[in-house]
């Protein structure tokens, strides 16, 4: 069993509120898992108003899949919300 990883920080430029950040943060939790099979949550920078860091975690048997489908779902963040640039993000394999 391959456990595989995603954290994605992302740029929230012209969010001015915590409000604004959530409702942002909260459409991304709510539609990845719907798009691919992925657990997701924020996992860092919880009062900080500009910045937003999510995780992405899957489970299965095959590292290449895994490393391709937390990497679609990168570049979906990327199609779907070229609002909210991604600065850096991480794959990893455990």
């Amino acid at each position: 069993m391959i456990v595989a990883t995603c954290v994605i920080k992302l740029e929230l430029a012209g969010v001015y509120s915590l409000k604004e950040k959530r409702r942002i943060v909260k459409s991304l939790t709510a539609r990845l898992p719907q798009n691919f099979n992925v657990a997701v949550a924020e996992v860092d920078a919880h009062d900080v108003w500009q910045t937003a860091v999510i995780g992405l975690a899957t489970v299965g048997t095959d590292a290449r899949y895994l490393h391709g489908l937390l990497e679609k779902a990168v570049a979906w963040i990327q199609t779907v919300r070229p609002d909210v640039p991604i600065s850096d993000y991480e794959i990893e394999m455990l």
